[in-house]
């Protein structure tokens, strides 16, 4: 696949299945990932893998965590977190990781970390894997990141859900490029 078609046509998928990916799938996620922009050098971004059992203990961390937020929480949301993990058969947890600089500010460091996810799913979609990029409040929740291990200096931008397709590939949703640019004149 050309790189013109890759960025046309990737698209996300809600239902995923199978193996994980190989090593060597993994290794050209890596290297993707490694060729975002970065300002400066400074590698704002870290990920974490979870796969296998570690999906299930990480469900649990959901659930745990939802009922120390909602000591009322439905049964039927506790079953919904033990379960968000197991919808793939790989998690990468994307992590921005600020450090301070005078020229390259958080919010550019942020960018530079979702650039880094953006090129994981465009590999993972030149491989023939589905992938979607997932975020909420488990991505956002404090408790949940210390339990991933994140430090002070760093914030869970999402995760994303790797495998295999359990659907069609679905077609790109067509817009309009001309209801989302327009041309500054100076005036």
């Amino acid at each position: 696949m050309d790189a013109l078609s890759l960025l046309e046509n990737r698209v996300s998928f809600s239902k995923l299945g199978g193996e994980a990916p190989t090593p060597e799938q993994r290794a050209l996620f890596w290297k993707a990932a490694m060729r975002a922009p970065d300002h400066g050098g400074i590698h704002p971004w870290r990920f974490i893998e979870v796969e296998g059992e570690a999906r299930m203990r990480l469900g649990e961390v959901f659930a745990q965590v939802a009922m120390e937020n909602d000591p009322d929480a439905a049964p039927e949301f506790l079953e919904k977190c033990l379960n968000m993990p197991l919808r793939a058969p790989l998690l990468i947890v994307v992590v921005a990781c600020y450090s301070e600089n005078p020229k390259v500010p958080r919010f550019e460091q942020m960018l530079s970390a979702g650039a880094a996810a953006q090129n994981i799913l465009l590999s993972a979609f030149a491989q023939g894997l589905g992938a979607i990029w997932r975020t909420g409040w488990v991505a956002e929740d404090a408790s949940i990141s210390r339990a991933l291990g994140l430090k002070e200096n760093e914030q869970n931008i999402g995760m994303l859900y790797v495998g295999q397709p359990a659907q069609a590939v679905p077609s790109a949703p067509v817009l309009n490029a001309a209801d989302h640019v327009s041309q500054w004149k100076g005036e």
